[in-house]
């Protein structure tokens, strides 16, 4: 039986982070390993429990190290692989797993396999990619980046032949459908779990399980239950408690192919619900979020969403239709060079929400109290703005800010070194840094230090099983979460939750989505019989009220509540 140190993501708190614009501690403009280690104690002090490791391996780095030339290394810029290791050990000291990207649907085309396999039609490697001597006809399908790439399809003129990539051209997609392929990615998910890592964060997992080029030999191979069941039945021969978190916008009803009877992946982005509840925010409306979080699938016990606002790519509205699209970049892209690929924003957090101190704090307080495992993205626990002058996804990829002056104390180096400028004017080093949050206990950072802190209180939120009730009040989301009762999911009790109840209790959390206070009714059957204990809120409302009577909200205001159901009466820690 699975024990709750193997389900330890339930818990956690994952924190993302660029390793080369997080902290350069050699002065070469770079982040490297030696500074984030030297950061490990900011990181365990916010909350973080998990970081998780955008791409660090050797790379020509035409797309955020995505475009991956050695899976077994470090990138000399980055450090050495003794100093990834000594961050590990600093990481385990403080209670703080790592996980790592695992991009296995494409390699750089810098890549031994791809050169390889380019110069010898006889090659072993010519197999791990997917070639053809002509283009099929919906070439221009599927593209990952369109307006950037006008084909899927690009020719190779010392291969003589057509490759396949879904990304950018210097991609080519491997072949998973070859056994061989499969044998080195099991070969490099055991390399780095012997040095210690929790897991990998699999990017683009919708391309790992789909048919590739005009003929695949192996549709078996590329089917989701025989793949994601082969990668998790080696993760958990290895080491038991790692765990895979995929990178999926997919639909609620393609959720099973990924997380199966829980003998699959074991973390899932919650991209749709993302969507909604950014449609929300947009509106001023609860209903886009309560329906799609209404329409997402039971998950299997061991099975969990990842929530969250920003990560380091576009906001991706792709699953919204156009009018809906149009009213969220209304709200949050009014420029068309905010935009990106047709579908989604390519700004940060803080500038979308006009760095509306309340709308910020609204906005990660609904996400906290979202059924799942919280993801946030670094440098948004200060409010940190974007930079659209850099091409792409590059303006939210800025150095991180941590004290005033000349280039925010992220490196000594000349400004004109930086792997890439720092951000300048109303979100610039000397207005939003760390050092200066410290100091300030109402502060966006020391906020979001509590918020966690109570998070982390409430197993009922990562635990137990969540659902929407309906309220009098269509700005108002409404979420109940129980934990340790006959309608929440059979688990392990988790271990070293702050302020944990003993006996059976519920959370209900309230968020207003409007700038005009309001006073929400809820349902005598949707709060049930138990004594209240307030959790967190954005002002001082006095006594907790009797929740099956009026309960007041502020403009943009959030109350969480705990309910103890059971005997037991024991409380979280307070707001």
């Amino acid at each position: 039986m699975l024990g709750p140190g193997d389900l330890w993501y339930k818990s956690a708190a994952i924190y993302a982070i660029n390793v080369d614009t997080f902290r350069d501690a050699d002065g070469d403009g770079v982040g490297d390993f030696s500074g984030l280690t030297s950061r490990v104690d900011y990181l365990h002090a916010l909350g973080v429990t998990c970081v998780w490791l955008l791409p660090f391996y050797p790379s020509p780095n035409r797309d955020n190290r995505y475009d991956v030339a050695d899976y077994y290394g470090v990138d000399p810029r980055l450090g050495t692989l003794g100093d990834f290791v000594d961050f590990l050990r600093v990481a385990r000291e403080r209670g703080i797993r790592v996980m790592i990207d695992l991009v296995v649907n494409h390699t750089s085309d810098q890549h031994p396999w791809f050169q390889a396999a380019r110069a010898d039609r006889a090659s072993r490697y010519r197999d791990y990619y997917v070639w053809a001597d002509e283009p099929p006809p919906n070439a221009r399908e599927g593209m990952v980046f369109p307006g950037v790439e006008e084909s899927t399809w690009s020719y190779d003129d010392v291969a003589g032949a057509w490759y396949f990539h879904r990304f950018y051209r210097f991609q080519p997609d491997l072949n998973l459908a070859n056994p061989a392929v499969r044998e080195e990615i099991r070969k490099i998910m055991g390399f780095w779990l012997e040095l210690g890592v929790s897991g990998f964060r699999l990017d683009a997992a919708p391309f790992l399980i789909e048919r590739k080029g005009v003929s695949a030999a192996v549709v078996e191979a590329r089917r989701p239950h025989t793949f994601f069941r082969y990668m998790r039945s080696f993760l958990s021969w290895r080491r038991g408690d790692a765990a895979l978190l995929a990178e999926a916008n997919v639909l609620p009803d393609e959720v099973e192919d990924y997380v199966g009877s829980g003998d699959k992946l074991q973390l899932l982005f919650n991209f749709y619900a993302n969507q909604h509840l950014f449609l929300s925010l947009a509106t001023g409306r609860a209903a886009p979020l309560v329906e799609a979080l209404g329409a997402l699938p039971a998950l299997p016990p061991s099975a969990q969403w990842a929530n969250f606002l920003r990560n380091h790519d576009e906001l991706d509205l792709g699953r919204l239709t156009d009018d809906d699209r149009g009213a969220c970049y209304d709200a949050f892209a009014p420029d068309v060079d905010m935009r990106l690929y047709g579908r989604g924003v390519r700004r940060r957090l803080a500038p979308m929400l006009g760095n509306d101190r309340a709308r910020l704090e609204l906005a990660h307080s609904l996400m906290l109290a979202l059924p799942g495992t919280p993801v946030l993205r670094y440098g948004d626990e200060i409010g940190m703005g974007d930079d659209l002058s850099l091409p792409e996804r590059e303006g939210v990829r800025t150095p991180m800010q941590w004290t005033r002056g000349p280039n925010g104390g992220f490196s000594t180096a000349p400004p004109e070194r930086l792997v890439r400028p720092m951000v300048t004017g109303e979100y610039g080093p000397d207005a939003v840094n760390v050092a200066d949050q410290q100091r300030d206990p109402g502060s966006l950072l020391n906020w979001l230090q509590r918020a966690l802190g109570v998070r982390h209180g409430c197993p009922e939120i990562g635990w137990g099983s969540g659902r929407a009730i309906a309220v009098d009040v269509p700005s108002v989301v409404a979420i109940r979460c129980d934990w340790r009762t006959r309608h929440a999911a059979v688990v392990p009790t988790p271990v070293g939750e702050i302020g944990a109840p003993d006996g059976p209790s519920a959370v209900i959390t309230l968020h207003n989505l409007a700038p005009e206070p309001c006073t929400v009714c809820l349902a005598a059957s949707d709060v049930g019989p138990g004594e209240v204990t307030e959790l967190l809120t954005d002002r001082d409302y006095g006594r907790a009220p009797d929740l099956r009577g009026e309960v007041a909200l502020g403009p943009y205001g959030y109350r969480w509540f705990r309910i103890a159901t059971g005997d037991d009466r024991s409380t979280g820690p307070g707001r």
